[in-house]
């Protein structure tokens, strides 16, 4: 099989299958938080880190105004070219998610799948959550997921994943590991595989990035020192809006709903 060494966010019709196929869990979630910690309709949601837009356009279709922004070029064009496509306008842009500014504020904001720990350090985290505090108005909401290591993880830390994808013709079979951690600089450096097959050819894209690791602790320091947010309430990766959850020192995958003071 070939292989090719490339960044994954420059094949965005891959990594919309690949991390687009279970949105509908999602999507759900997106509105259940939005009705039960926001006293006022939303109206407009914004997505920093957004990508592909894989949850941007069905938003859309549902009657949402919505915007995002993404630092990867073909990912914000795969973007709004989807949203033209279903009749809305091309509102992702080309931006940093720890250093932007909106014209209009939004009602409430997401960021899903561990997108957030691509901020490498701790002032990039912190910028993050002041930037989309500034994007939201009083009392609306964030929603961020993130995976976090249990807190007794050591130097040995090691995790996979695995999945597949498909959609017509087209199927994407994913590969996920740690290839470093290193607790005290707290980054860990993953490794990424997609084995694509087409009817006429079959190929393997690899990449690298690395993570800043958080623990259930991290992640209390890290919301008390931007204060605009009130932490309201924490989910897993099910999704259940009647089903939060208690986190501790060994809970893993956390969605922590942030509301504006």
């Amino acid at each position: 099989m070939e292989v090719i060494n490339g960044h994954l966010y420059d094949y965005p019709k891959y990594y919309d299958l690949v991390f687009g196929s279970d949105w509908k869990a999602e999507f759900d979630f997106v509105q259940d938080c939005c009705k039960k910690f926001v006293k006022k309709p939303v109206k407009r949601i914004f997505e920093p880190a957004c990508g592909t837009g894989r949850l941007m356009y069905k938003l859309a279709d549902a009657g949402f105004e919505v915007a995002g922004n993404d630092l990867n070029p073909k990912a914000v064009e795969f973007c709004n070219k989807r949203l033209v496509k279903r009749g809305h306008a091309p509102t992702a842009e080309v931006g940093d998610m720890s250093d932007f500014t909106v014209k209009k504020k939004f009602d409430a904001a997401f960021n899903m799948i561990n997108s957030f720990r691509h901020l490498t350090t701790e002032k990039q985290a912190v910028g993050h959550l002041k930037c989309v505090a500034e994007a939201i108005k009083q009392g609306g909401i964030f929603i961020l997921g993130l995976h976090l290591n249990p807190a007794d993880v050591g130097d040995d830390y090691e995790a996979e994943e695995e999945w597949s994808a498909r959609r017509g013709h087209l199927q994407v079979n994913t590969r996920l590991w740690s290839m470093e951690y290193h607790p005290k600089t707290r980054t860990e450096k993953i490794g990424f595989s997609y084995d694509v097959y087409t009817p006429s050819k079959q190929f393997r894209i690899e990449d690298t990035t690395t993570f800043r690791c958080y623990t259930r602790k991290h992640m209390q320091q890290l919301i008390k020192k931007v204060p605009e947010w009130e932490l309201v309430e924490t989910y897993d990766f099910h999704y259940d809006i009647d089903d939060p959850i208690v986190v501790d020192d060994d809970t893993e995958d956390v969605v922590y709903i942030l509301r504006k003071k």
